[in-house]
């Protein structure tokens, strides 16, 4: 018994003065690195780093620095880091194996950064999703839908397959098709439609306005129109355009037919 408790009180004062000092050396440089995280985060915002980089280094930098503290900590333990190197790179390969989706995201993060398809604040629909981009992640990217629904999809999927920006140009075409009652006036319909192009000072003049008889349907005469507006305007101008279109053809005694069909039953004696 004398000879465990000598063994002991040898180990603990061998180890004991490493093991705390390993600790507070972990707990201090956690703390540190948390402290310069947020320093990180507000220098980015000084220097107006593109919001896209900005959660994707700051996670990145964060990750490297505590896996330097986890090294200097194991060494101050006296673990031969040599020997943990190599350990540490046959660990890497299995890890990197069985991780292989992992590293793809990895690397699809950094070819979004890079070639930059879109960027915080962009509309996309991209990997079967729509939505806005939130944040671009070393692994992911999280979009906010319009209903405010939370997407979050592997960086792989959205740089090796297509991909639609709506936020990419300033401006954007509208489309729509009116329809109005064979045995209307087409003129005056085209003339009311111009009328509410021009009173509407978020449409562009130029290009022009572009107003067609686009098809004869089965119940209707469709008038094809399309316009040039800024992005952010889209729906806005889409939505109000329906809204305005509807009373004012109703107002001018301009028909807007539903489907129909006409049976015609013949009696055979």
């Amino acid at each position: 018994m004398d000879f465990l408790r000598t063994d002991l009180l040898d180990l603990a004062l061998s180890w004991g003065p490493r093991l705390i000092g390993a600790i507070i050396v972990l707990l201090v440089g956690l703390q540190v690195i948390g402290w310069f995280s947020k320093w990180l985060r507000k220098s980015f915002e000084k220097r107006n780093v593109d919001p896209s980089l900005r959660p994707f280094l700051g996670s990145l930098i964060t990750t490297l620095l505590k896996i330097l503290l986890v090294i200097s900590v194991m060494g101050m333990l006296g673990i031969q880091m040599t020997s943990f190197i190599a350990i540490l790179g046959a660990a890497g390969l299995a890890v990197g194996l069985a991780l292989s989706g992992t590293l793809q995201n990895f690397a699809g993060g950094v070819i979004i950064l890079i070639f930059k398809p879109y960027k915080v604040g962009d509309y996309i629909t991209g990997a079967g999703h729509s939505g806005t981009v939130r944040e671009i992640q070393i692994f992911v990217t999280i979009l906010k839908t319009p209903d405010n629904v939370t997407i979050i999809i592997p960086n792989s999927e959205l740089s090796t397959s297509s991909l639609t920006n709506y936020s990419a140009e300033e401006i954007r075409r509208v489309d729509w098709s009116f329809g109005i009652a064979y045995g209307d006036d087409f003129d005056k319909a085209k003339d009311v439609l111009l009328k509410l192009i021009k009173a509407d000072e978020r449409i562009h003049a130029a290009p022009e306005p572009f107003i067609v008889l686009g098809e004869l349907a089965d119940s209707s005469v469709n008038l094809t129109v399309r316009v040039w507006v800024n992005a952010s305007d889209y729906w806005a101008v889409k939505f109000d355009m329906n809204e305005k279109v509807y009373k004012t053809f109703a107002e001018e005694g301009i028909n807007i037919p539903f489907p129909q069909m006409d049976v015609h039953v013949h009696n055979q004696k």
